[in-house]
């Protein structure tokens, strides 16, 4: 390439990619700028192509809880490319990762790998419904489930932060049978609905967590009317503990959708349940689901070697430093003036510029966006990346060790004065 700067990759971008991304948050249009392209990363930090460096909290969404191009992983999947890096046929490296998930989470008795976040969500609510009968479900405004028709309603995250209540492209008939709930209120059901399903914390419209009773009344209306619970975990799985936000929270769901850790930074997904459940899906049952790169070689093994790293020791060094950091920020914004709120669940650290604890989607969305966007660059120019959205949330990793942690609240100290001191950032 001639032009290695952000703003010319953008342009270029931009006349080959719809909007310049491939994925619209990227695209900086709820904070404004050039977005910056990665060049590489390591650990805490990423470079972009202009040689910046930065802290990143965004960590792939997630995705990255060890910290980027850890050696243990780059070995892994050097490994098994040196083999091949694509089949369509099975693998020791599925019946591996399947036999991990399964050892983690009590609720899980068979797996079926997908090839993303939004497969397994899209998948497991089809099997829900086969192995139901049943057409409707519910789900939960402000809850992201992934880009399938029948989900993009009132969801959180980037169609959140671009003032999308649903997608274009989408007919009624997809929604049809999708019934959306008041987040944290548990809903009268009937007969007639195959499952609900949560986002356990909701952690694409900022960090909310759920109230108490809220997640066991879901267990028990779901059980009363004779409806599958579905805990989406694509983000809380393997991050909030070993096993998941369920673990943390006590309730057990009949199905469960993966994705993010689970492929240390690869794409992969997948989802399960108790094995009468899961039979319902081809070759067993009649619920059909099929993907050539299901199971890939190089997504397993790169998220088998994160999941063997990930004990208990990690889980409580990574909360006690994400409740750190939560603290330490709500007290450096709310030292310089600013209204600020910074939840905080296990390894999840939420940021929300209003008054007040977000329990549902429109409390979330009381949050300040413009101020998020002047924090945003005021940390950006000072080497700290964070979300270019208002309702994501931020993931320190096992590679933000104490120092990382404090500079970043240096950062974001002398970010919050700057804020203070010219409200306006043209003054």
């Amino acid at each position: 390439m001639s032009d290695l700067t952000n703003e010319g990759l953008f342009a270029r971008g931009q006349r080959v990619i719809p909007g310049g991304v491939n994925s619209p948050v990227r695209a900086f249009r709820s904070v404004g700028g050039v977005p910056y392209f990665v060049a590489r990363a390591e650990g805490p930090y990423v470079w972009d192509v202009e040689g910046r460096r930065f802290t990143d909290l965004v960590q792939s969404y997630g995705a990255i809880i060890l910290g980027h191009a850890h050696p243990v992983l780059i070995e892994a999947v050097t490994r098994a490319a040196t083999g091949g890096t694509s089949f369509g046929a099975p693998t020791p490296g599925e019946v591996l990762l399947a036999e991990a998930i399964v050892e983690r989470v009590p609720s899980i008795e068979k797996v079926r790998m997908v090839s993303s976040g939004t497969e397994a969500t899209m998948t497991a609510i089809r099997v829900a419904r086969g192995f139901t009968g049943r057409d409707r479900i519910v789900k939960f405004a402000g809850n992201y489930h992934g880009h399938s028709d029948g989900l993009l309603v009132q969801g959180g995250s980037a169609m959140a932060s671009l003032g999308l209540p649903a997608s274009a492209g989408v007919p009624a008939n997809a929604v049809a049978d999708t019934l959306v709930a008041a987040y944290n209120v548990v809903p009268e059901l009937d007969e007639r609905v195959a499952c609900v399903i949560v986002e356990p914390v909701a952690a694409n419209m900022g960090l909310v967590l759920p109230v108490p009773g809220f997640l066991e009344g879901l267990r028990a209306e779901c059980d009363r009317v004779g409806a599958l619970l579905i805990f989406d975990e694509v983000i809380t799985g393997f991050r909030l503990a070993r096993g998941g936000a369920q673990q943390v929270f006590g309730v057990r769901p009949d199905l469960t959708a993966f994705g993010k850790v689970i492929g240390g930074g690869l794409p992969v997904g997948a989802f399960g349940g108790r094995a009468e459940v899961m039979d319902v899906l081809a070759p067993l049952g009649p619920v059909y689901q099929a993907g050539t790169l299901s199971g890939n070689p190089l997504a397993t093994a790169a998220g088998l070697a994160a999941l063997e790293l990930l004990d208990e020791e990690a889980y409580k060094t990574l909360a006690g430093r994400a409740a750190h950091l939560a603290s330490a920020l709500a007290a450096v914004l709310g030292e310089a003036g600013l209204t600020v709120q910074v939840p905080v669940c296990e390894t999840l650290v939420g940021l929300y510029f209003a008054e007040g604890v977000a329990t549902d989607y429109p409390s979330a969305q009381r949050t300040d966006e413009q101020r998020y966007a002047r924090f945003f660059h005021e940390m950006l120019d000072r080497g700290i990346a964070l979300a270019p959205g208002a309702y994501e949330v931020l993931f320190p990793g096992l590679a933000h060790d104490d120092d990382v942690v404090d500079h970043v609240i240096r950062t974001a100290r002398a970010a919050a004065e700057a804020i203070a001191t010219h409200p306006d950032p043209r003054g």
